[in-house]
């Protein structure tokens, strides 16, 4: 038997034909949704030059974009430092040999995963106006959701991590005298650490995009700032795919050094992780 198990019948010449005549067929209507959508745009005059040429300025990104562009990458490089060490105390917790703590810990990274980060947001923005001591509460509050959301996640990548190595590991280090707590912290989360790290930096582009969800509470970040400047200079259109271009080059470099980190790092663990646009469904497989 071949040690790959077939999932489906390969196509015969008519299923051949049959999916090409799809494939052509969505093609095309792609491409005639796409034109529609230009063509009307340029019968609105989104193309006209006037619209663009706001972005040829240096007022534009001196006062507009690259504001907007330093609020985002604070709120969300905060996040990541905070997320980070929620992530590693709740993982830790999770997997910890005590009932009570591992019941405590699973409960809060559950509860915290199932709740939408903009409602989170919306609470403590409007629980954090209350207190009188915080300068700047909704930061604090896209802050601290954003830290709570994600670091749970972080912490549900970890365990994970922890599981997905031999069980040697810890029987190794049993065996030299090491409590299992010691071998948690000493052998396995270090290990485990490595594997789920190209998961972690994909959730840092997580982390960045949803920073975006602070412009309904107030937060002045680059989304915020875009619709401003659209609103002023009458090109909403052009000032938010500006933006979207923007997040995208950020996202797609966090991308590109999550698949270099899988690959350069696969061998220190002996196993590679599988590449998913959903970091939360990141697993590891044992190498061939």
């Amino acid at each position: 038997m071949s040690a790959q198990q077939v999932l489906f019948d390969a196509p015969g010449p008519k299923g051949k034909r049959r999916i090409l005549i799809g494939n052509i067929a969505g093609v095309l209507l792609v491409l005639g949704l796409l034109g529609y959508v230009v063509f009307a745009l340029a019968g609105q005059g989104q193309f006209e030059a006037a619209k663009w040429t706001p972005f040829l300025e240096g007022r534009t990104w001196e006062f507009f974009i690259l504001p907007g562009l330093l609020s985002t990458l604070k709120a969300a490089a905060v996040a990541v430092v905070t997320s980070i060490a929620f992530g590693l105390l709740f993982g830790i917790g999770r997997l910890s040999h005590l009932a009570p703590i591992r019941w405590i810990a699973g409960l809060v990274v559950e509860f915290l995963r199932a709740v939408p980060v903009l409602l989170m947001m919306i609470f403590l923005w409007l629980a954090l106006s209350r207190v009188p001591f915080i300068d700047d509460p909704i930061f604090v509050a896209v802050v601290t959701a954003l830290t709570l959301y994600n670091g749970s996640v972080i912490a549900e990548l970890v365990r994970s991590g922890v599981y997905g190595l031999p069980k040697g590991q810890r029987e190794a280090a049993m065996a030299i005298g090491m409590t299992p707590g010691k071998s948690l912290r000493s052998v396995e989360i270090p290990q485990a650490l490595v594997a789920m790290l190209p998961a972690m930096v994909s959730q840092f582009v997580v982390i960045l995009k949803d920073s975006a969800l602070g412009y309904i509470i107030g937060y002045a970040e680059l989304l915020q700032y875009s619709r401003r400047l659209g609103v002023g200079e009458g090109n909403l259109l052009q000032s938010l795919l500006i933006a979207a271009f923007i997040f995208i080059l950020i996202n797609f470099a966090l991308s590109s050094a999550a698949n270099k980190l899988s690959t350069l790092l696969s061998f220190r663990t002996g196993r590679k992780v599988k590449k998913t646009e959903d970091p939360e469904l990141a697993t590891a497989a044992p190498a061939p």
